[in-house]
C-alpha cells in the first residue's frame, strides 16, 4: 500500500478510521472528524503559543499535587460516534487534537494518547479556526460528554467556560483579565485570567 505523506492524496469525500488516520505521514496537521478529514491551522502563531504556555505553566503547577494527567497539543484523543464501546482502532472516527487537555481517568490513556473523553478540554482559537472550534468542536465535544470545554479568545483576552448539564453545555459568565479562572469540575484552579495573556 502506498504511503500517504500529503493530504493531496486522500478523498476528502470519503470517511476514514483512526485506523487509517495511524497510517498516514502527512505534512499537514489534520483532525478527524465523524470519519471526515479535516485540515488544521498551520503552526500555531507566536501570540498562540504565548497563551498556550502561559495556561499549560499556571495548570502544570495546580496539577503537581492531583492524580490528573495534563497534555498539550499534539496529543490525539479519539472519541466515540456511537453508543456502542470502541474495542478497536477502527472503532473510532473522531481524533481531535486539543491545545491542551486534563484526563483523570488512566484507564483511557494508551501510548496513542487518549482513548474516551477527556475531563476538560481547551482551545484557543485562532483566525483561521474559530468556526471549526465555536461550532464543529464544539457539537463533538458536548456528544461525547466532555465536561468542561473552555474556549480562549485572544483577540479580546478571554474565556469562554461551558459546563455540561443534562447532556447540554452551558456558558458561564465569560472571563476577562480582571477576573480569576473559575472551573466548576476543578475548584481549585483560581489563577488570574491576566497571567494567561501576559507577553514577555
Amino acid at each position: 500500500m502506498k504511503t500517504i505523506t500529503s493530504l493531496k492524496q486522500l478523498d476528502l469525500n470519503k470517511k476514514y478510521t483512526y485506523a487509517d488516520y495511524l497510517m498516514w505521514r502527512l505534512k499537514e496537521r489534520v483532525e478527524l472528524i465523524k470519519g471526515k478529514v479535516l485540515e488544521m491551522s498551520p503552526a500555531p502563531n507566536r501570540i498562540h503559543q504565548d497563551i498556550s504556555g502561559n495556561l499549560f505553566f499556571e495548570m502544570k503547577l495546580l496539577f503537581a499535587d492531583n492524580p490528573c494527567n495534563l497534555y498539550a497539543t499534539p496529543f490525539d484523543v479519539r472519541l466515540k460516534d456511537s453508543k456502542k464501546p470502541p474495542k478497536k482502532d477502527s472503532d473510532y472516527n473522531t481524533v481531535v487534537q486539543p491545545d491542551i487537555c486534563v484526563i483523570c481517568d488512566k484507564s483511557k490513556l494508551d501510548d496513542k494518547g487518549c482513548a474516551g473523553s477527556p475531563d476538560l478540554v481547551i482551545e484557543i482559537l485562532s483566525p483561521g479556526n474559530s468556526n471549526h472550534e465555536m461550532r464543529t468542536k464544539f457539537r463533538i465535544y458536548e456528544e461525547n460528554k466532555i465536561p468542561e470545554y473552555w474556549i480562549v479568545e485572544p483577540a479580546n483576552q478571554t474565556i469562554l467556560v461551558y459546563v455540561l448539564q443534562d447532556n447540554k453545555y452551558i456558558g458561564l459568565q465569560p472571563l476577562t483579565t480582571e477576573d480569576k479562572m473559575n472551573s466548576k469540575i476543578f475548584p481549585k484552579m483560581k489563577f488570574p485570567i491576566k497571567n494567561i495573556f501576559k507577553e514577555k
